[in-house]
């Protein structure tokens, strides 16, 4: 079957990849669609370490084409988005709820693939750039059929990261003020995600003009090309800012846009080696700087709550998709992410 690998020196669409079989508590999911996001760039460039070779993907939605022992939730022909989170469901974590947090979906990767005789490491759980992935049952979240599998892909990673920092990690109340340094698939569902919370001053920053347009749609009532403008919109600061980037000069500049008791939410990802600094005294006045991973998800309720929001016009998904490729075109799909013309790029198999 075919499937994106990178073996660390280069990526390589093959076709020659296999999967194993379901086991107890697991399903295969025939793949349909799946996002291209930075995080499977960032393993490429060496940002993210990840043991090689390995197939990419994370953020995708398919259909259930088997299940092993134990798995009730979903049967075979079901459509499901996928989630990165291998949660075990047992741990102290898992039990309260926290399911980004249990140890057991953290840096634990699988070898389900082969090519030849060599095992090929499994990203995030998921590996969602292959035909065919076999992921924890925990994992799959059924959804209506009515939506699209190349709009339900995005919810695994760009609307549960996005929208879930803002809901479930800063819980947003309605009127707060929150501004948004980057508007790429990450900054555009933080963008709605405030809307959703009834935010009311959404300042969306940008360098790149063109990306205004896409913005306001998605929930910001003010844009900017820079940062500098925002203490003109905000005389006090920002509620809350969220630095969707990964550059630390913006992790510095978050904290100083913020008013008092306001939050700093960091969601994008720098290099692992990566330090910022800004001065202690920043964060008196109870300022906070806030780490978030995966939104804070617990993938099983929010991906059917986003399925939902979307089927009643109030969450947007479609318009995510700017691009839709098939997986042969990868190449094209990881310039245009790595250019920053799309908000998402979608494979299809």
């Amino acid at each position: 079957m075919r499937g994106v690998v990178f073996d660390g020196r280069r990526v390589e669409v093959v076709d020659d990849l296999e999967v194993r079989e379901p086991g107890p508590g697991e399903l295969l999911v025939a793949v349909a669609a799946a996002g291209l996001c930075h995080s499977d760039l960032s393993v490429v460039d060496g940002t993210i370490p990840f043991p090689v070779p390995v197939v990419l993907g994370h953020e995708g939605a398919g259909v259930v084409a088997a299940v092993g022992p134990g798995v009730t939730h979903v049967a075979p022909g079901d459509h499901v988005a996928l989630s990165t989170l291998a949660s075990c469901g047992t741990c102290a974590e898992c039990d309260r709820g926290r399911p980004t947090m249990c140890r057991r979906a953290i840096g634990r990767p699988a070898r389900p693939f082969t090519r030849g005789a060599e095992p090929v490491h499994q990203f995030a759980a998921n590996s969602a750039f292959a035909e065919r992935t076999v992921v924890k049952a925990v994992q799959a979240v059924r959804i209506p059929e009515d939506i699209p599998l190349t709009s339900a892909a995005l919810i695994g990673c760009a609307v549960l990261t996005g929208v879930g920092a803002v809901l479930n990690r800063a819980r947003v109340e309605r009127g707060d003020s929150v501004v948004v340094l980057g508007t790429g698939g990450i900054g555009l569902n933080v963008l709605q995600g405030a809307r959703l919370a009834g935010a009311l001053r959404i300042v969306a920053v940008d360098a790149n003009p063109a990306k205004e347009e896409a913005a306001r749609r998605f929930g910001a009532t003010d844009f900017l090309t820079s940062a500098d403008g925002v203490r003109e919109l905000l005389p006090t600061g920002a509620d809350h800012v969220f630095e969707c980037v990964g550059r630390v000069e913006l992790i510095r500049r978050a904290v100083d846009l913020l008013d008092r008791r306001g939050q700093a939410v960091l969601l994008g990802v720098p290099p692992a080696t990566a330090e910022a600094s800004f001065p202690v005294s920043a964060l008196y006045l109870d300022k906070s700087i806030l780490g978030c991973r995966y939104g804070s998800a617990r993938p099983q309720r929010d991906i059917a709550l986003y399925a939902e929001l979307y089927r009643r016009g109030r969450l947007l998904l479609d318009e995510l998709v700017t691009a839709v490729h098939p997986v042969e075109d990868f190449e094209k799909a990881r310039a245009d992410a790595e250019a920053g013309r799309v908000a998402r790029a979608v494979l299809t198999f």
